[in-house]
Formats: structure tokens, sequence, C-alpha cells
């Protein structure tokens, strides 16, 4: 029965034949260093392959403060370090009493526009017609029906959406069932209400 590699204990090694670069070392080089701790500006660091007692020396040699001024190094050590970064203001002008401005939000996914709007479209067919309550008003959503529609166009609306999602049209398909149910349940909850009386 074959057994299983032993896990690797150590982050970044890689089985490597190849020996370590450091001089007069016959290990196998299998942790990759850079070849000094100062970025090239001109590219991608020059990197060697060290056993891992001479990259554990490299390592300890690493200071990462080394070059700053004592400011930069007491900038680096407060608890915030890295959090500096620019965010959008969430309230204009800091004022607590104005909502966001959607302006200073990025959405690349439209995942806060789009309930947005959603809530606007909303809140305009409400206007149009108060007569209707919330339920109402998602019923006419769901049957495609202006605000101002009429009891003959709810019905015309209902019967065109029964014919398309009906199985007896589909050739027996019932994978509209569950939109059918919806459309039913809509129409009757319209028809009852004043404002199609």
């Amino acid at each position: 029965m074959p057994t299983s590699p032993r896990p690797n204990r150590f982050h970044g090694r890689v089985s490597r034949d190849e020996p370590c670069a450091a001089p007069g070392c016959r290990e196998a080089g299998e942790f990759r260093a850079p070849l000094s701790w100062t970025r090239s500006p001109d590219g991608p660091p020059q990197y060697r392959w060290l056993c891992l007692d001479h990259v554990r020396e490299f390592n300890a040699g690493y200071n990462f403060f080394e070059g700053m001024s004592a400011d930069q190094i007491m900038a680096a050590q407060s608890p915030t370090a890295g959090w500096e970064t620019e965010s959008r203001t969430f309230r204009a002008a800091g004022s607590a009493d104005l909502p966001p401005r959607w302006a200073d939000f990025k959405d690349p996914i439209d995942a806060l526009g789009a309930r947005f709007r959603q809530r606007m479209d909303e809140a305009r067919r409400e206007a149009a017609n108060p007569a209707l309550s919330r339920e109402e008003h998602a019923a006419m959503q769901l049957l495609g029906l202006p605000a101002d529609a009429d009891r003959a166009t709810l019905r015309r609306r209902y019967s065109e959406l029964v014919r398309r999602y009906h199985p007896d049209r589909n050739g027996g398909d019932r994978s509209f069932e569950s939109r059918l149910g919806k459309v039913v349940a809509a129409y009757q909850l319209l028809r009852k209400t004043k404002a199609f009386a």
C-alpha cells in the first residue's frame, strides 16, 4: 500500500536537487531568497536558492526599519499602520444629518445602484397610484402593468400571461407552474381591490 508523502512543515519549501547557493554548502537549496533586501527599480528582484539553515540566517539579517527616520519608524509601529488609505466619505461634507451621496460609492457590480433604483421605482409607482397598498403595487409589477391600468387592462394582461405560462399551451412543459401560480395570486389580489372595482 503506497504511503502518502510526509507533509511539508516549512512554508515556501520547494523540493529541488540543486545545491544551496551559499559557498561550500552541500545541502539542497529548497528555499527561495532574494539576492538582497533592497528592491531594484529596474524590474523583479533576482533570487537564489538556499538550504533551511542559510535561509534562516538570511532572514535573521532582515531589518524592516533600515533606512527609515525616527518619525517613520514611530508611524510604522502605530497600531493603525497600514489603515491610512484614503476612503470615501459616507456623509456629504461630513454632516451627520445628510444621507450618503451615491457619487461617493464605487459600485462596479451595481449591487447598491440596482437596489436603489428598484426602491425608487417602487416609490414612483406608489406615488402614481396611492390607492393601492404595497402588496398590490408588487402584484402590479409582477403582472407588468402600469400604475394607471384599469380593470379591462388587468383582465387582458392576466389572460395573456395565463396563456403564456399554462402547461397546455407549452406542450405539457410544467417548468412555468410556479410563475403561473404567482400570476394567478396577483390577479386574485388585484381584482378585489377598490381601484379595480
